[in-house]
């Protein structure tokens, strides 16, 4: 997985809150040996699908494709989700999929 980071542009802002993102969330927790990071991204898309994240969502499933998963499983999931997490949610979430995918295929 490349190294993950808060974006940089809000230390301005919120200094603490990108160190901890860099430091625990990213260079800790997500390199964790308990999970792979494709898994990791199953469940963090899952997540952010199903609590309606629409602002974090699209990095994550980059990262998701990034880290192993295909835009057929990723629909899968967001499918499956849409009868435990709401079918706005999930129709959320596969727009941002299709978006991506249609980018990266350009």
């Amino acid at each position: 997985m490349p190294k993950q980071s808060a974006p940089q542009d809000l230390a301005g802002i919120a200094p603490k809150l990108v160190e901890i993102t860099d430091d625990v969330l990213f260079a800790d927790v997500w390199e964790r040996p308990g999970l792979s990071p494709r898994d990791r991204s199953l469940v963090t898309v899952s997540v952010l699908a199903a609590l309606y994240r629409s602002e974090q969502l699209p990095h994550h499933l980059g990262m998701a494709l990034d880290n192993g998963l295909s835009v057929e499983e990723l629909s899968e999931a967001i499918t499956h989700l849409a009868f435990y997490a709401g079918w706005p949610n999930a129709m959320t979430a596969i727009n941002l999929l299709k978006k991506l995918a249609d980018e990266r295929a350009a």
